[in-house]
């Protein structure tokens, strides 16, 4: 089990900021334009995990010591059952420095983006105080 995965399920925030290099880029399931930064991405992140109930990974792909990973997890949005697959690559520091969330089905992804745009005034006021 990676480290990553470990804080999340951990929802120790800190040590998953900490895995973050500073220009990481934030790929969102429900918004064009990718997010670029680590406190963007940390803020994000520390949103969601309040968004998603009952979030869990189900699965976990890619080698121990490789850049690229994927964890697929459940969880719910609003009551919406949802299946989803973060991408990770990881820099020669094991920094992540690529993050992309793809979900399904799209009704929850549209309660996803309900969520999270009422939130996203907050996300970017706590990014801009470094979380």
């Amino acid at each position: 089990m990676s480290a990553f995965r470990q804080a999340i399920d951990a929802r120790d925030m800190d040590a998953v900021e900490q895995m973050l290099a500073d220009d990481v880029v934030f790929r969102s399931p429900v918004a064009f334009k990718p997010y670029a930064g680590k406190a963007i991405t940390s803020a994000i992140l520390r949103t969601v995990v309040q968004v998603f109930e009952d979030f869990h990974y189900v699965r976990e792909i890619g080698e121990p010591d490789g850049r690229d990973h994927a964890l697929v997890f459940e969880a719910k949005v609003d009551g919406l059952a949802v299946t989803g697959c973060d991408f990770l690559q990881f820099d020669d520091n094991g920094k992540i420095v690529d993050f992309m969330v793809m979900v399904r089905p799209l009704r929850a992804a549209e309660a996803l983006a309900k969520e999270m745009g009422a939130r996203f005034d907050s996300i970017v006021e706590m990014a801009s105080r470094g979380n």
